[in-house]
């Protein structure tokens, strides 16, 4: 009698592997100093890097996710969270399409009741605030987000 094999890593394929753009230096560098601004804003909310959500219009994986604080039940794992981010965060990889970023945001984050889109162009050194009605701009300066009070210092991000 012969034996079916299955390789562990077909059952286990991640975004990583499957239809992903590579990260780079850059990304890299834009992720770690994000993360140490919103440091400061812990205490308030979860900040949560490269966690995938099931959300009602899809699935999604931003680079940072901004959420509401949650009690941690160290005994029970959440493996894809469904309740929307109150920011998402997506930092812009060396061969990613920016109309990628901006499709997932007007077909799966906003419909999803996900307040704003943060989306990083490190080649620009230009951060794009997204909302459901409108797109701004921000090259320099502090960037807030009026949902979370938020903020982050746009010159240090790129210096």
């Amino acid at each position: 009698m012969e034996t079916l094999q299955t390789d562990v890593f077909d059952e286990f394929q991640t975004e990583d592997v499957i239809g992903a753009s590579p990260r780079s230096y850059h990304h890299a560098v834009i992720s770690y100093r994000l993360t140490k601004m919103l440091g400061q804003f812990d205490k308030q909310f979860d900040i949560l890097p490269e966690l995938e959500f099931e959300l009602p219009f899809g699935r999604v994986k931003p680079d940072i996710a901004i959420c509401t604080p949650s009690k941690i039940n160290w005994l029970k794992d959440v493996i894809r969270p469904t309740i929307p981010p109150l920011l998402a965060i997506e930092i812009l990889s060396p061969r990613q399409a920016l109309s990628d970023l901006i499709d997932k945001s007007l077909e799966i984050y906003f419909p999803s009741n996900v307040p704003t889109v943060w989306v990083i162009i490190p080649l620009l050194n230009i951060v794009a605030k997204l909302t459901a009605t409108e797109q701004t701009n921000f090259t320099q300066g502090i960037l807030t987000d009026s949902n979370t009070g938020i903020s982050i210092d746009i010159d240090r991000l790129f210096e």
